[in-house]
C-alpha cells in the first residue's frame, strides 16, 4: 500500500528552533500515518483471508462433481495448446487457476496421461509468475509417484496451490493470488454447467445453485484487490452480471446436515439451504459462465 508523502516548505524567515520543532511534529505525524496504513493493510489482509477460505478450491469443486455422479469428458477442459497464448500477468494467473481445475478434474477421474499434460501447463504458468516452487520438480516427482493414489495426488495438488498463495502474499502480490482463485472457480463452474447441460443430472444442478454464496465471496475477494491489476475491475463487471442471475434463484432453508467420512477423517457440513434452480436460470448461468471462461482462455 502506498503512503502519500507530504512536502513541507520552510521559509527562511522562520527560526531554526521553530523548524526543528516542526520537523519533530511532522515526523510524529508521519509515524502515525504509517501505523494507520499498516493497521488498515492488516485488516484488509485478514478480511481477504477469511473470504479466501470460504471459496472452494479446484480440488473441492471437481470432487463435488464426481460425488454427484458427473462423468469425465475431456472436451470440457482448456486445451493444453493454449498455454503459450498467455503473456500478461493477469492471463497467466487466471489460467493457472483454470489449468489447476483441469488438473484436479483429470486426477479425480484417474486420467493419468492427461494429468501429466495439465501438470506441465501449471508448471509453465507458475514458473512464469515466479512461483515455480509451488510446482517444482519435487512436486512433479511426488505427483508422478502418486498417480495411482488419487487421495494422495489431490492432497499434493491442494498443497501446491496453498504454497503458491502463501508465496504471493508474502511477496506482496495477493491480487495475483485472487486471480488464480477466480480462474479456478470459473473453470469449475463452467465444467459443472457443461455437465449439467448434457446430462441433466439433478445433483450437478444442485451444486451449481450452491455456488451462489461462493460467487459472492469471490466478488468480495476481488473487490479487495481491484486496484492491484487493471484486469480485476473488468472481471468484476462480468462476475456481477453473473451474480444477477444467481440472485434470482429462490432459496429454501433446510436443516443443516453433517456427514463424516471415517476413512478420510473428513466431516462435510451442509449449509442448510436448497437452491431451486430453474432450467432457464441454468441456461443463463451456463451461457454467462461460458462467456467469462472463454474470454479468459482465448
Amino acid at each position: 500500500m502506498k503512503i502519500k508523502k507530504i512536502s513541507f516548505f520552510v521559509f527562511i524567515a522562520i527560526s531554526t528552533v521553530f523548524v526543528a520543532c516542526s520537523s519533530s511534529s511532522n515526523d510524529s505525524a508521519s509515524e502515525e500515518n504509517i501505523d494507520a496504513a499498516a493497521a488498515k493493510a492488516k485488516v484488509k489482509d485478514v478480511n481477504a483471508q477469511n473470504v479466501f477460505y470460504s471459496i472452494p478450491s479446484p480440488v473441492e469443486t471437481t470432487s463435488l462433481l464426481k460425488a454427484v455422479g458427473a462423468k469425465y469428458d475431456p472436451k470440457f477442459l482448456n486445451p493444453i495448446e493454449n498455454v503459450s497464448n498467455y503473456v500478461t500477468l493477469a492471463s497467466k494467473a487466471l489460467n493457472l487457476g483454470v489449468y489447476g481445475s483441469d488438473l484436479s478434474f483429470t486426477s479425480i477421474y484417474d486420467q493419468t496421461q492427461e494429468s501429466m499434460l495439465y501438470l506441465r501447463c501449471t508448471n509453465k504458468l507458475a514458473s512464469a509468475l515466479g512461483i515455480s516452487g509451488a510446482f517444482d520438480e519435487t512436486t512433479t516427482s511426488r505427483i508422478e509417484a502418486n498417480m495411482q493414489n488419487r487421495d494422495s495426488l489431490l492432497a499434493i495438488i491442494s498443497d501446491s496451490y496453498w504454497n503458491a498463495d502463501a508465496y504471493l502474499k508474502e511477496n506482496g502480490q495477493p491480487g495475483v493470488s485472487s486471480l488464480i482463485i477466480a480462474g479456478g472457480w470459473i473453470e469449475g463452474l463452467y465444467i459443472a454447467t457443461q455437465i449439467a447441460k448434457t446430462t441433466k443430472n439433478a445433483g450437478v444442478v444442485s451444486r451449481i445453485g450452491e455456488q451462489k454464496m461462493s460467487l459472492e465471496n469471490l466478488i468480495s475477494l476481488l473487490e479487495t484487490y481491484k486496484a492491484d491489476n487493471e484486469s480485476i475491475p473488468v472481471l468484476l463487471i462480468q462476475l456481477n452480471d453473473l451474480k444477477k442471475v444467481f440472485d434470482s434463484i429462490p432459496v429454501t432453508a433446510t436443516e443443516t446436515t453433517a456427514s463424516t467420512d471415517k476413512e478420510k477423517g473428513v466431516t462435510v457440513i451442509g449449509n442448510g439451504n436448497t437452491f431451486n434452480l430453474s432450467p432457464e436460470q441454468l441456461k443463463q448461468i451456463s451461457d454467462k459462465s461460458s462467456e467469462i471462461r472463454n474470454k479468459i482462455i482465448k
